[in-house]
Order: C-alpha cells, then structure tokens, then sequence
C-alpha cells in the first residue's frame, strides 16, 4: 500500500501540530506510563520522521522505527544522525513485520492507526502482541469516534502562505470509516490524495486487543495524563502482553 502522506505535504501543512513542545510531552508520558526508566527494547510503528522514536533513543533506549515510506525514514535518520543518536529504522509493512518476542515496549501514535481493513488492522495487532516480550507494554493513541462523530468536520480548509489543504470528510457508518476526499494545492499544482481512516470506539479497540492477549491497563483521553472519559477527543491505551495460560 501506498504511504497514505507524502512527506513534503505532512510537514508542510501538520508542523503546527509537530511542535517540539508537543512532541517533549508525549515523550515524557511514554517514559512515565511506559516506565521507561532504565534501557528498553522499544518499536515505533508508524514512525513518520521520528519524532518519537529520536528522543527515546536520547533517553538511552535501543529503538527501532519502521514505515513504509522511505522519504519519511530518509528524514528519521538524517535527523537522528544530526541528534547523535542511534535508531534502526526500517522500511516495512506493519501488516507483515513481526519482531517475534522482541520489544518491551511498542508504540503507535498520532492516529496511524486505522487505514487498511478491519482485518488488517487486526492483523497489525496481532504483529504487535507476536513482537512484544511476555509482560510487555504497548500504547495505542486513535481518535475517539464516539466524541469526534459529535461535531467532525463535513469540510475544513488550512491555508498555508498560498498553498491549501482542503478537507472533505464522508463517515460511513456501516464500515465505521471516515473517507476524506483531500485537495492540496502548492504552488498553483493541485493533487487530489484521497484516504480513510478507520475510527473505532473505547469497546471496538479494547475488544481487538484483548483478542491477541493484550489486556488494556490505563485509558488516558490526552497527553497531560487526564483520564478518559465521554468529553475525550482521544483514547491513548496501555496494553499489557498476557502470558499464554492468561489470554
């Protein structure tokens, strides 16, 4: 499957949501809901252009990043060599790639979640409870379908210099999908790059989970820590992988 996000685009049009600031926070939430207080095997699925993965591995952590893009890995690596860090970063498909019991910790942020089909999203859990070690954590950040369906955008513009990107947003509630019609437009050149993504409430991705022997722990409804309750835009899961006689 083609990288749903060119990497030009998504830095471009989402560096308002790719603060420094943001990203030192939900950092200083994995190391504390994660305990990653001393030296851990960790798995950014989804890395983009690390982030996440470039600041854990600061902490001492030996990370591992896979995507499927390999503009965003280009980025990743060159921005980890800059840091003086050392990440492995990987280009593979989280539908196929499986560490076999490797990881302590594996994480899955910013909503990258969702974007094949039902079974293949749960095939992608699957990989994750096969990767993590006995005991091991994984944390999971979706958007909250019950609390965004309340009042989503049908249509949004964001408007950068002179360049847009144009929302148009259909949810299919029989698939559970949200289909986004997008428009960019940079300098005058128009691309039409449609995706879906598929939302999922508390009880439809708690359900997944528990399938593959992942038991969820803790619910956070946003990066400061606050609990999650009916209000949360956002479900950040903790599940813990469950020995086989648990599951």
């Amino acid at each position: 499957m083609k990288s749903v996000f060119s990497a030009d685009d998504y830095l471009y049009f989402y560096s308002d949501h790719l603060k420094d600031e943001y990203s030192d926070e939900e950092v200083a939430f994995l190391i504390r809901e994660l305990s990653l207080n001393e030296p851990r095997a960790i798995l950014d699925l989804a890395c983009g252009h690390g982030r996440h993965s470039t600041r854990l591995a600061g902490f001492g952590h030996a990370v591992t990043g896979i995507d499927q893009s390999n503009e965003f890995l280009e980025i990743a690596g060159s921005n980890a060599e800059k840091k003086g860090v050392n990440v492995r970063y990987l280009c593979a498909d989280s539908r196929s790639y499986c560490g076999e019991k490797t990881y302590d910790c594996i994480i899955h942020l910013f909503s990258s979640f969702g974007y094949f089909s039902d079974k293949e999203n749960e095939l992608v859990i699957r990989n994750v409870a096969g990767s993590l070690k006995e005991g091991g954590l994984f944390c999971l950040d979706v958007l909250n379908r019950d609390t965004f369906l309340k009042d989503y955008p049908r249509f949004s513009v964001l408007e950068k210099n002179a360049d847009l990107m144009i929302d148009r947003n259909r949810f299919d509630p029989v698939s559970g999908r949200l289909y986004n019609s997008r428009i960019i437009i940079r300098d005058g050149i128009r691309k039409d790059t449609p995706f879906f993504l598929r939302l999922y409430n508390l009880n439809e991705i708690t359900t997944i989970l528990n399938s593959e022997g992942l038991s969820v722990i803790k619910i956070f409804g946003d990066w400061k820590g606050k609990q999650f309750d009916g209000e949360s835009k956002r479900m950040i899961l903790i599940a813990q992988k469950s020995p086989p006689d648990q599951k």
